[in-house]
C-alpha cells in the first residue's frame, strides 16, 4: 500500500501551488504545463511535453475507461473519496458547475478518480453520482480501480498533484483540490483550485479557449 513521503508530498505541493489558478485572461492560447524535454532530431530541437500516461479504470456504470474513451475530447480530472470529511463535497458542488456548462458538448468530459477504491466500489460510485444528479456517464465518469495505479497517475508521472494515504489527514487520505484541464493530446493546460468559485469560473472560461484551438 503506497503512502506519500514527506519529501514527495512537499514537492508535489510546490508544483500544484505554482500552477494553480494559471489561466489566460486574453485570447492567447493556454500554457502547456509540466517540465518539457528537448530532443534533437536531424539538427532540429523538438520539444516533448509532459503527457498523461495510459490508464484503465472502471466508472460508475462498470464501463472500462481508457484514453480511447476521451479520444478527441478535452477533459477535466480531479481526485476525491466518498467519505472525505473536508474539501470533497465542496469540490463536487463546484464540478457540477463545470458539468452543467459543458454536459452537452461532445468534445468534453470529466474524470473523477476515487483514492479510496476499497470503499468506493462501482456500486457506491453509481449511488454517489446519482445523488449528485448525474444519471448517465456520457460526460462525467467517476472512476475506481487499482489503488497503486490511481496514486501513480495522480503523482509526478501523471496529473502532477499529491495523492495518497496519510494517517494524519482527515479521513486518512491526502489529495489536492485541483481541477486539471487536459487537452486532446493529453497535455496539462491548466490547474485550478476546485474549492475556490473564482478559480472554477476561470476554468469555465478557459474551456472554450481550449476548444477553440481545435476549430478548423
Amino acid at each position: 500500500m503506497k503512502k506519500l513521503t514527506v519529501q514527495v508530498l512537499a514537492t508535489l505541493i510546490v508544483t500544484i501551488g505554482f500552477f494553480q489558478g494559471c489561466s489566460s485572461s486574453t485570447n492567447q492560447k493556454l500554457p502547456i504545463m509540466g517540465q518539457p524535454e528537448y530532443k534533437e532530431v536531424n539538427g532540429k530541437v523538438d520539444t516533448i511535453y509532459h503527457t498523461i500516461p495510459d490508464f484503465s479504470f472502471v466508472d460508475q456504470d462498470s464501463m472500462v475507461v481508457t484514453p480511447a474513451t476521451v479520444e478527441g475530447k478535452i477533459y477535466v480530472a480531479d481526485f476525491f473519496f466518498g467519505t472525505c470529511p473536508t474539501i470533497c463535497p465542496i469540490m463536487k458542488q463546484q464540478m457540477l458547475r463545470v458539468y452543467s456548462a459543458f454536459k452537452d458538448n461532445d468534445e468534453f468530459a470529466i474524470l473523477s478518480h476515487t483514492i479510496d477504491p476499497e470503499h468506493d466500489t462501482v456500486a457506491y460510485l453509481k449511488d454517489y453520482s446519482e445523488r449528485l444528479g448525474i444519471m448517465d456517464n456520457n460526460t462525467w465518469h467517476f472512476l475506481t480501480g487499482d489503488k497503486d495505479k490511481i496514486y501513480e497517475i495522480g503523482s509526478s508521472d501523471g496529473y502532477l498533484v499529491p495523492v495518497g494515504e496519510s494517517p494524519d489527514a482527515p479521513g486518512g487520505y491526502i489529495h489536492s483540490g485541483a481541477f486539471i484541464l487536459i487537452d486532446k493530446e493529453r497535455r496539462i493546460r491548466g490547474l485550478y483550485d476546485g474549492t475556490d468559485p473564482k478559480q472554477v469560473t476561470a476554468l469555465i472560461n478557459d474551456i472554450p479557449k481550449l476548444l477553440a484551438e481545435y476549430e478548423k
